[in-house]
């Protein structure tokens, strides 16, 4: 079982979008069975109170793995490593983290139901991916998830550059790398890249295993395949 948590504190860099097709492209490759009534082994939790992963899946006719939403549910979410027979949870956390920043000696998560569900669901994870876009307002907002979330904690996490496009070539793709290595945080391999069918995709109702069989949607669904293989490969396990 690895629990894997989205998380950083700057809202609109992709976290829904990455816990989503994470786990559709995780179910790809596990639920080959031969008995088709069998359950998936892979689930995505949503902790958002605005529940956009849930209503995105929601939409999908054949939905390839589980999904909850459970923002409210601490009990569950501290059960998270005892679901059975689930092998990889992808969770899903609020599009904005208010980081309190008035006292240094108290958890930073502060208080409320939010923060007691981050709470609950890092208490509980094995891993946490930290989705960053190639703009300089998303540096600060990571470097504070990271210093003051993760790293008192000891959790390992992952940087991961989303929403690149490659038609704004590579400087800014460039200068988001160079802050991380400088800061030696840990980055993954793969960039993200950006894509119009995954904006699409809520509204439509699929995830990157069901696009289109073209160019473009086989380029937009091998990033996510290959990032699944380097958390599993890599060691976010």
């Amino acid at each position: 079982m690895a629990v894997h948590v989205v998380l950083n504190q700057k809202g609109g860099v992709g976290k829904s979008t990455i816990a989503v097709n994470l786990a559709a492209v995780t179910a790809d490759v596990l639920n080959h069975t031969d008995d088709p009534d069998a359950n998936s082994p892979v689930a995505a939790v949503s902790v958002d109170p605005q529940g956009s992963a849930v209503w995105w899946a929601s939409r999908i006719d054949d939905l390839p793995f589980h999904i909850v939403q459970a923002h409210d549910d601490i009990a569950g979410l501290r059960r998270l490593k005892d679901l059975s027979d689930i092998k990889h949870v992808y969770v899903d956390t609020p599009g904005w983290i208010d980081l309190n920043s008035e006292d240094e000696t108290s958890d930073p998560l502060g208080r409320g139901p939010a923060a007691d569900a981050l709470r609950a669901v890092l208490d509980v994870a094995d891993f946490v991916i930290v989705p960053m876009e190639t703009e300089p307002l998303c540096f600060q907002p990571t470097a504070r998830t990271i210093r003051k979330v993760l790293e008192p904690r000891g959790i390992p996490y992952l940087v991961v550059i989303n929403n690149w496009d490659p038609r704004d070539g590579r400087t800014d793709l460039d200068e988001t790398k160079a802050f991380v290595r400088a800061n030696r945080w840990p980055l993954a391999h793969t960039v993200i890249r950006h894509y119009k069918v995954h904006t699409r995709a809520s509204a439509e109702g699929t995830v990157v295993t069901e696009y289109a069989a073209n160019r473009v949607s086989l380029q937009a669904r091998q990033d996510f395949d290959k990032f699944a293989l380097e958390l599993n490969i890599g060691g976010g396990r």
